[in-house]
């Protein structure tokens, strides 16, 4: 993956060429599993975080692995770059239930953020500034600034597990699978009741005939750059995407092969929150048009949904295309500049659009 094929692909419209994107460079890591993956705000690194405790980037432009940082003796998990791409911040998930934040210049930490009393499952940087949300299994969402290690606010919230930034940073989003709802705070009153409250039960229930678990397995919550749908990505045979106003069923996206396996590694179990929490991100998430969803399949590679095609009366909604890969992913995530992917599970994949396939 060359800077060249890089940049060219960034002048694209992503429906011209989001059916051809194909397998470039891939690094493996034997019996290891990747559990987070994040791309920087110039589109050129991407951060993933180890099983082995260790964090990983890599430079998209050379197509090559650029630094490894190890976090032994607190494990590592949801790592996440800053608006400056050499700090990131992530959760601890050894002795403590810190979110640490590292320079990854020189591998030293800038400071330690302390509140959490059990597993972080969420960490979602602000788009607009250095503010931070995370949730933990201890049923709190706390705010944070990047200069302070104290939060600045915090909700008390049984069973959340995921947050997220609307585009324009005025909204926050907080899911609980226990609770099958998804609430909408406004940044500026985030102490306040939510002012929107989506109910899922009857969503999920709509979808029980195909094995999707109902009040669990949510692994992804994600709005779209367009501001117009969010995203619920599960471990289950589909993901769920609804209208960010009114909170309605926009589209039940469909994988018939189901999800891809999930790593034993991990620590699977039958708790209604395996894979949600601390350990993995998700599989799920919007290209940067805010029209598609890309997904890992079972098969391999990945699954790609059109939010314009059309959908069964129910919603359901099958994949316009099959990307085909060498193995199955349990992270995924879309370049926010330029036109590639990122995919990783034991192995790390970069893919660019194959022109000769345009």
């Amino acid at each position: 993956m060359g800077a060249e094929n890089g940049q060219a692909g960034a002048t694209a419209k992503v429906s011209d060429v989001v059916a051809t994107y194909r397998p470039t460079r891939l690094f493996k890591a034997p019996n290891l599993h990747y559990t987070s993956l994040d791309f920087d705000t110039t589109g050129e690194l991407i951060l993933l975080a180890r099983t082995d405790d260790t964090l990983h980037i890599y430079n998209t432009k050379a197509g090559a692995h650029a630094k490894e940082l190890k976090s032994q003796k607190h494990g590592c998990a949801l790592a996440r770059f800053t608006h400056h791409s050499q700090s990131v911040i992530y959760a601890s998930t050894k002795l403590n239930h810190d979110i640490r934040y590292l320079s990854a210049h020189d591998n030293s930490y800038i400071r330690y953020f302390k509140g959490h009393t059990d597993k972080v499952t969420s960490i979602q940087l602000c788009p607009s500034d250095d503010t931070f949300l995370s949730a933990s299994l201890d049923n709190t969402v706390k705010l944070w600034n990047l200069n302070s290690s104290s939060p600045h606010g915090s909700l008390n919230l049984h069973g959340a597990v995921l947050t997220a930034y609307d585009p324009s940073a005025t909204v926050i989003a907080v899911a609980s699978p226990a609770t099958q709802t998804i609430v909408l705070y406004d940044v500026r009153n985030f102490d306040k009741p939510p002012f929107a409250t989506f109910d899922m039960q009857d969503i999920e229930r709509r979808f029980s005939h195909y094995g999707q678990a109902q009040a669990q397995g949510w692994t992804t919550l994600e709005f779209s750059n367009n501001g117009q749908y969010i995203l619920v990505g599960t471990n289950g045979p589909g993901h769920y995407v609804l209208d960010a106003f009114e909170g309605a069923l926009k589209a039940y996206l469909y994988r018939a092969q189901g999800p891809p396996p999930f790593p034993s590694q991990l620590g699977q179990s039958d708790s209604p929150l395996r894979h949600t929490q601390a350990s993995l991100q998700g599989d799920a998430c919007f290209t940067s048009d805010g029209r598609y969803v890309i997904s890992a399949s079972s098969k391999g590679g990945m699954l790609v949904w059109d939010l314009l095609a059309d959908k069964r009366s129910d919603g359901t909604m099958n994949p316009m295309t099959d990307l085909p890969g060498p193995r199955t992913s349990t992270v995924v995530g879309v370049n926010p500049r330029y036109n590639n992917l990122a995919s990783a599970g034991q192995d790390v994949v970069l893919w660019l659009p194959d022109p000769e396939l345009a």
